[in-house]
């Protein structure tokens, strides 16, 4: 018999860095979650991630035990981190602030592919293309 779930919590927390503090510590706490617990097997899992925001998504069942599902990170962070840039633009279309290649977009829409309601790549590129336009980010072909 399966176990009756009573939450289910969507976090983002930077990989290999989670601690009990906000926002893990009150969103598992007040669900009677071992945080300790969950830090750590999150860490482990984690590691090597080069802090990069992960989302988590933790099911909490009736027993108080858990399980969670981490998910690729958000294409703007890929975007960033390829881009070699902090932040994005606060005034995207207007000049880009960095620009990246069409072969680094691909990568990225890689990485993104199991996340992304897509199975076709082309498609993966354009979805990304399009969160890199928005970002201030240019591509050249």
């Amino acid at each position: 018999m399966a176990k009756e779930q009573i939450a289910k919590v969507n976090l983002y927390v930077t990989a290999g860095q989670a601690n009990p503090a906000p926002p893990i510590g009150p969103a598992l706490g007040q669900h009677g979650v071992n945080i300790m617990d969950f830090c750590k097997k999150f860490n482990e899992q984690t590691k090597g991630k080069e802090a990069m925001p992960m989302p988590v998504i933790i099911n909490i069942y009736k027993d108080k035990s858990f399980d969670f599902t981490i998910k690729t990170p958000p294409s703007s962070a890929l975007l960033k981190k390829a881009a070699k840039i902090a932040t994005a633009s606060g005034t995207a279309g207007k000049e880009p602030i960095a620009t990246i290649t069409r072969a680094q977009v691909e990568e990225v829409a890689k990485a993104k592919m199991e996340d992304l309601n897509t199975a076709d790549l082309k498609q993966a590129v354009r979805v990304v293309m399009g969160t890199a336009r928005s970002m201030g980010i240019a591509i050249k072909d």
